[in-house]
């Protein structure tokens, strides 16, 4: 290679390097999986990075309110988002529902949930893991779904209690907990459950799990975030997100 080709290529690296830049995200943990996937395609196609941190959006309200450094809140739900933009920690108007979560009722075991969610009023389990309501959208989901069953006061009892939806899907992968209400995300992997069985809630039984991307104000100066909230909106991360379930 001439010295002219070697000094051209090293001058579009560092042109590369210059404008390619870091986004630090916080991510409701039921979007870990799709979100990896996102990431990942999204350095590929415009050489930023994204930073992401995965836990219950309830904490990540917080830690936002207390400021930590987070430009993009891909939260559980679409009241968090609305609050934080609200109390001046968004940006207005960058708001937009990036998924619509699906609940489901899983157990590890093949043949233990079955395909009605009857399981729930027989009762024959020791342990249900649960989301917690407070912080995480899915456990106020579940709930619900328990209340509009008419079988909530039966089994909370057996209940086991995870901080966020990613502790409460392992309680049943490690099957301290029998079978519990996780996110359909967590079990579904290229549009099919991929081991166990489960009871896919039917939507009616709980409010529309709504989740929202926010643009924070600590990322609107960064063009990582901007491209990073219009990727979300492309039409690969919609096939990758609709292949873990998401409406």
């Amino acid at each position: 290679m001439s010295r002219n080709l070697v000094c051209l290529a090293a001058f579009l690296g560092l042109i590369i390097q210059v404008q390619a830049a870091e986004v630090s995200v916080a991510v409701a943990a039921n979007f870990t999986a799709p979100m990896r996937k996102i990431a990942q395609t999204f350095e590929q196609e415009t050489g930023h990075k994204a930073i992401l941190s995965f836990g219950s959006t309830g904490n990540f309200y917080a830690q936002i309110r207390n400021g930590a450094p987070f430009q993009i809140l891909l939260a559980a739900d679409d009241e968090t988002p609305i609050k934080i933009e609200k109390e001046g920690f968004g940006v207005a108007a960058s708001r937009f529902t990036y998924a619509i979560g699906k609940l489901v009722l899983w157990s590890k075991q093949p043949g233990f949930v079955d395909d009605k969610g009857e399981i729930l009023r027989s009762g024959k389990f020791q342990r249900i893991a649960v989301a917690n309501p407070k912080l995480a959208p899915y456990g106020a989901a579940s709930l619900e779904t328990m209340t509009q069953l008419g079988v909530l006061q039966a089994l909370q009892p057996k209940f086991v209690q995870g901080e966020n939806i990613a502790q409460t899907f392992q309680f049943v992968a490690t099957e301290n907990a029998q079978l519990g209400f996780v996110a359909l995300s967590q079990v579904m992997t290229d549009g099919r459950i991929a081991q166990g069985s489960a009871w896919i809630v039917p939507s009616s039984l709980h409010a529309p799990i709504r989740q929202d991307a926010l643009l924070l104000v600590k990322g609107k100066d960064n063009p990582a975030a901007t491209a990073l909230m219009n990727f979300l909106q492309s039409d690969r991360s919609r096939l990758v997100i609709r292949s873990y379930g998401y409406e």
